[in-house]
């Protein structure tokens, strides 16, 4: 079900190569032992596609085309076996370049991303050079059923500023290999009686030294279905069974594609942290998406900061994969208070404001992940609470919602000095109206640290502490 990459560096690249394979085969009958015999013959043969001079990889936005199962051949010219993989890069063609009518990639910077990814197509030559036989056609009347579905090929291997096409291109198609495998596990596995169910490769990123690893899912089997395999995949990589790192939801995202529905993710990732004497830096784990007033076509300026601080806390649940619900809207959120009888009906609609409590409330009621919380009876007390913040981030690593007064924020971390008792706060603020762009966020503080002046000294908070479910 699994093939493991070697282990991640903080240099190199990602070689990331796709195509679709047409997995096609007849079945004289509908006979369980003879349905799997010809599917895995089938799959046999794809193997053998992989395996021969016909498989061609191209680099994406390029001209470089590479037969890896003839010695490496390559187009252009200038490309060797010897050639190392980042060399690769200068042939890309970015946007930018094109936009500045660059007809040549040969400039590109190498330090566009923090990873880099070349990404690759699976192709099959189909004609052969040499003189052309011309086709024999034949017609046979025949009753069987005919099985048809296309494999989603997606492999990914790590490399090191050393490592040459010739090495790496081995180990690509070695990936390729054992993926036809597993894909050929899941679908004997899920299949019923002459029903395909299509296998989904998704890729994990693992805490170090394990690395990226790429797992085959039957697709349209819900993750809930699965719980075996994941407890085996704990299991093989020795990880702890309270969090859930190989849901769909925590599937690997590639820095070089965007996410679909518009949030930006993690703005803070791009900010440096203060440094403290002897102080130490105390993050929110994991991914979440940043919600703030006038989001979604609604105009909630002036009351909605509680209930966007609360939606960053649900994407944080749904990207960890601890729920498949979406974050909900003001309504659903409104909606929900009133089933557990904390609102009247007449709330729904409103312009109301919500607090702490109202946010562990919603919590519960809509993804049953309990909370905890802290009474701060004058904002300068918060100075003092930064062990119980350290501990929070490092045990249950999940965004915090602060109310008081009128006022809501979210606080994605702290930097705290045990021996001086000097705090910072990595603030996410709700506030903000504008366009979801990540360099005003960062460079007008609305995603930011923030010291012990930032609190009204005299105004009493309550932070809701969102509590991790122990589950795979």
């Amino acid at each position: 079900m699994v093939v493991a990459d070697s282990p991640c560096s903080d240099t190199g690249t990602i070689l990331r190569v796709r195509g679709p394979l047409e997995l096609t085969c007849r079945l004289d009958s509908t006979d369980a032992l003879h349905t799997h015999k010809v599917i895995s013959r089938t799959f046999q043969t794809l193997h053998s596609q992989v395996k021969s001079e016909s498989c061609v990889l191209t680099v994406c936005d390029s001209p470089v085309i590479i037969w890896p199962n003839r010695g490496i051949h390559a187009t252009p010219e200038e490309i060797s076996p010897d050639t190392l993989c980042e060399d690769l890069h200068q042939w890309i063609q970015t946007d930018e370049q094109e936009s500045a009518g660059k007809r040549s990639a040969k400039k590109k910077s190498k330090k566009s991303s923090a990873v880099n990814v070349i990404n690759l197509r699976l192709m099959m030559e189909v004609t052969k050079t040499g003189p052309v036989s011309a086709p024999i056609l034949s017609k046979t009347v025949q009753k069987s059923h005919f099985l048809s579905t296309t494999l989603p090929i997606d492999c990914v291997i790590r490399t090191t500023c050393n490592d040459t096409i010739k090495d790496a291109f081995e180990r690509l198609l070695a990936a390729l290999t054992h993926q036809l495998c597993e894909m050929e596990k899941v679908t004997l596995q899920h299949m019923k009686g002459t029903s395909l169910v299509k296998p989904e490769p998704l890729h994990f990123l693992l805490p170090e030294p394990k690395g990226l690893v790429t797992v085959v899912y039957p697709a349209g089997v819900p993750d809930s279905q699965l719980e075996t395999q994941r407890k085996e995949l704990h299991q093989q990589f020795e990880l702890p069974d309270d969090w859930p790192f190989f849901r769909r939801a925590n599937a690997y995202h590639f820095p070089n594609e965007p996410y679909k529905d518009g949030y930006l993710r993690n703005p803070h990732l791009f900010l440096t942290h203060p440094t403290l004497e002897n102080g130490k830096v105390y993050l929110v784990q994991g991914i979440y998406s940043y919600h703030h007033y006038m989001q979604d076509h609604m105009d909630d300026n002036g009351w909605g900061c509680a209930y966007r601080s609360l939606q960053t806390i649900c994407s944080w649940f749904q990207q960890q994969g601890y729920t498949e619900r979406p974050v909900p809207t003001h309504k659903e959120i409104q909606q929900a208070l009133v089933d557990v009888g904390d609102k009247q009906a007449s709330f729904v609609g409103s312009r109301q404001w919500i607090g702490s409590i109202e946010v562990q409330a919603v919590l519960n009621q809509l993804l049953e992940v309990t909370s905890k919380i802290m009474f701060v009876s004058q904002g300068s007390e918060l100075a003092s609470k930064g062990r119980e913040l350290a501990n929070h981030f490092l045990t249950e690593g999940t965004p915090i919602m602060i109310g008081g007064g009128v006022l809501a924020h979210t606080i994605l971390g702290v930097a705290w000095s045990e021996t001086t008792g000097q705090i910072r706060y990595l603030i996410l603020d709700p506030h903000y109206t504008g366009a979801e762009d990540l360099q005003v966020i960062t460079d007008k503080g609305w995603c930011g640290w923030k010291g012990p002046e930032f609190w009204d000294q005299t105004a009493y908070y309550n932070l809701c502490l969102p509590q991790r479910p122990k589950i795979i």
